[in-house]
């Protein structure tokens, strides 16, 4: 089942039991899905589904930090609770460990050596990674496991 008949059937579910809070971020996957469709001009493969959710939930976890910097502490319970559900349709998230084996792997691969190689190496990691990761932490892996 493709991730909009996904976001169909859970958004009749939450009509059906009355749950607005599910319903309204359902809803706003659902059109950033629409809208990605529109704007490829075709049907979305996984990967790109993947990268439509993946975006989402970044916009959620920026805006929960200048939530938490604002001391506004009921968007801070909303958005917490948005990206449970935007979790629902990612995929499972690499450990960091996972992360700096992959790391690793791809340095011994590419045969970086020093920082200079870091974009060859952000260039190898990054479709590895893709959806299961957080840019952020394979960002910092990379710069530890080259300055080792």
């Amino acid at each position: 089942m493709s991730l909009l008949q996904d976001l169909t059937s859970d958004m009749v579910s939450a009509m059906k039991s009355r749950d607005k809070e599910t319903l309204g971020v359902v809803r706003m996957l659902k059109a950033a899905v629409q809208n990605e469709q529109i704007e490829q001009g075709h049907d979305l493969t996984p990967d790109e589904e993947v990268a439509v959710m993946a975006r989402e939930y970044k916009q959620r976890k920026e805006s929960l930090e200048e939530f938490k910097q604002a001391g506004r502490q009921d968007l801070v319970e909303k958005t917490e609770a948005e990206m449970k559900i935007v979790e629902n349709y990612m995929p499972k998230q690499l450990s960091a460990d996972d992360v700096k084996k992959i790391v690793a792997d791809t340095i011994e691969q590419v045969g970086a050596s020093s920082m200079k190689d870091f974009g060859k190496v952000m260039g190898a990691v990054m479709p590895k990674v893709k959806g299961k990761a957080d840019g952020k932490l394979v960002n910092q892996t990379v710069k530890s496991e080259l300055n080792k």
